[in-house]
């Protein structure tokens, strides 16, 4: 069995986080492992309080995962102070996963930050290089790359930008724009776009964490970078078709749709 481990903060929802994160990856056939980095009490509708685990016991956490079962891939998600940022940094490039997706998570679906905005430098210094996928949203993007996104051809300007920062592909993500969901997937030489009907629904709280969760998953399993992203796309495109409404706000996604409908 492939083995994936998540580095990300806690969703005490279920949601979204290091739980959509194992959802995900074992809706997808592989042994799941978790590093926990912030516990976040938040739900659908609100984030209330953020802890920050500290360094040592993020970097403790990962030894005991690379000591013991080498991941086949790894994601990393929220990442909220720079001192997390660069522990989570020393043991990747200590340890070399060979596949390692990216999601600068910035704001919670409700817009709530679950980034100090200061930290924005340190995360393009320590963890954008490290990237085999980095997966921005618009507004995520638009932060790391320093311009204003309101076309496709912006989204492909911003993606060449942050490639020059050092990851291998960047995915920007195109949830925010309206018409069709399409994300840009740009390697350093071509585009490839990804469209996908958009679902009228607010049930969406934690697709950024499910779709990098997705490619990771994919990436371990054996597809190349373009098959895993469209891969993960479809997966996520059905867990919003049939999303759960539970909850006051974003209800999420339904991480095992292919086992169970919303109805059971």
């Amino acid at each position: 069995m492939k083995k994936v481990l998540t580095i990300a903060g806690s969703d005490c929802s279920g949601g979204a986080g290091i739980q959509a994160d194992l959802k995900t990856m074992s809706a997808h056939g592989v042994f799941a492992m978790s590093v926990i980095v912030s516990v976040v009490a938040e739900n659908t509708a609100r984030v209330i309080s953020i802890e920050d685990i500290s360094p040592k016991v993020i970097e403790d956490q990962m030894d005991a995962v690379f000591e013991d079962i080498f991941p086949d891939a790894v994601k990393v998600g929220m990442l909220s102070t720079p001192p997390c940022m660069q522990a989570v940094a020393r043991k990747l490039r200590q340890y070399q996963p060979k596949h390692l997706v990216i999601d600068p998570v910035m704001y919670a679906k409700n817009g709530a930050p679950l980034m100090n905005p200061d930290a924005v430098g340190a995360l393009i210094e320590y963890i954008l290089p490290l990237a085999t996928v980095l997966t921005p949203n618009i507004p995520e993007a638009e932060c790391i790359a320093k311009m204003e996104i309101h076309s496709v051809s912006d989204m492909e300007e911003a993606a060449r930008r942050i490639h020059a920062m050092g990851c291998k592909n960047v995915l920007v993500k195109g949830g925010h724009a309206v018409g069709n969901a399409l994300d840009v997937l740009y390697d350093g030489q071509s585009f490839h776009h990804f469209e996908n009907e958009r679902i009228d629904t607010k049930n969406t709280h934690g697709t950024g964490c499910t779709l990098s969760s997705a490619i990771a998953s994919n990436l371990a399993l054996g597809h190349d970078v373009v098959k895993a992203v469209g891969l993960a796309k479809d997966y996520v495109t059905e867990g919003i078709r049939h999303s759960l409404a539970i909850g006051k706000g974003c209800g999420p996604l339904n991480h095992f749709h292919a086992f169970f409908s919303e109805e059971d």
